[in-house]
């Protein structure tokens, strides 16, 4: 069998250190023109291709980024199969950005509530010695985490956080998407058009709530705040929610609903309680996962991967000594009209 080329026969080759091969691999500084062809060319003489090992061994990057995600949410998610696919889009878009630039990114779970936070994260990083930390909610501002990486002196990005502070901070226009949102159902002939929150944990639920009451304060048939239901983000808060909204003497025709799990849940009280979708209450949701896709569900498009590869790009850009980056970015969220929402039955009351 044809024997491995590994980076020592390059540097045998080329005459050189170990170090000095993984630094003209990595186009690190400080290799004379000379040196630099001789290395090169022993890598086409002899079809190297760099190991993840050999290019670390230059010293100043691991190629390697690690994202962060809630170890309870995700592994509750995992086990109930419920369809949601926020972590495979967070992944895919993460990944993807990353081959593109020679990295890996690790994926690691933390419970952001655990009192031994700060442990469990400080125990990820002296394992894989990452470049970066990606933060995903509700990591992404948890004071914790941000100020031991600040701490530490690491660079990180926040997806989905709106919030000013440290790091690169990658969203899409929560405020904004809500008031669409919202739009769209008044646009159908909606005048009473309910919303249910998510959960205050994530700074994003705020977000889309003003977004909701500056679109309604806007229309001609004003904010009512007894048309905002309470949820947290869960199947059973959102029925508790809706069943609240729909027992009002003055019942919404619509609604907003802060994820895909609240707003199947309003579809499913709504046909509990005699009513259909969307001629009796029009649903929008957040987030489009395929439980929305699957329910032909009106959503708005949250662009998961879109954020996931900007804060990649970020931080591999900053590693590699770029400095004029922008702290806050701005991915645009899509919308996708389905079969939930449609003019209500009788010009926008029951």
């Amino acid at each position: 069998m044809r024997r491995a080329v590994t980076i020592k026969h390059v540097a045998a080759e080329a005459g050189v250190s170990l170090q000095t091969v993984s630094r003209v691999i990595n186009n690190e500084p400080n290799v004379r023109p000379v040196v630099q062809e001789r290395v090169r060319a022993a890598v086409a003489k002899l079809g190297y291709v760099p190991s993840l090992a050999a290019r670390r061994m230059g010293g100043s990057r691991s190629y390697l980024l690690m994202a962060l995600n809630d170890r309870d949410r995700t592994i509750e998610g995992w086990k109930s199969g419920e369809g949601t696919d926020w972590v495979d889009q967070m992944l895919m878009g993460g990944m993807l950005k990353c081959e593109s630039h020679g990295y890996r990114m690790i994926f690691e779970l933390v419970d952001t509530h655990s009192d031994h936070v700060d442990r469990a994260v400080r125990a990820a990083l002296a394992a894989l010695h990452p470049d970066g930390v990606i933060l995903t909610p509700p990591h992404s501002e948890n004071p914790a985490i941000t100020g031991l990486l600040s701490q530490l002196g690491l660079p990180f990005a926040r997806i989905a956080s709106i919030a000013e502070g440290d790091g690169f901070a990658v969203s899409m226009d929560d405020a904004e998407a809500a008031a669409h949102a919202t739009d769209h159902l008044l646009s159908l002939g909606h005048r009473r058009v309910g919303f249910v929150t998510g959960s205050p944990q994530y700074a994003v639920s705020d977000a889309r709530l003003s977004g909701y009451r500056a679109a309604m304060s806007a229309s001609p048939h004003g904010l009512d705040e007894t048309l905002i239901g309470r949820g947290d983000f869960s199947y059973e808060s959102g029925v508790a929610a809706v069943d609240a909204l729909l027992d009002l003497p003055s019942p919404p025709t619509a609604v907003v609903c802060s994820n895909d799990r609240m707003a199947l849940a309003a579809i499913r009280t709504a046909q509990r309680r005699g009513l259909s979708t969307p001629s009796d209450l029009s649903v929008v949701s957040f987030d489009n996962t395929p439980l929305a896709r699957f329910a032909d569900m009106t959503a708005v498009i949250q662009p998961v991967a879109e954020m996931s590869a900007v804060a990649a790009d970020l931080l591999i850009r900053f590693k590699a000594g770029e400095t004029d980056l922008p702290s806050q970015s701005r991915v645009a969220f899509g919308f996708a009209p389905r079969g939930s929402t449609a003019p209500p039955r009788s010009g926008g009351s029951r």
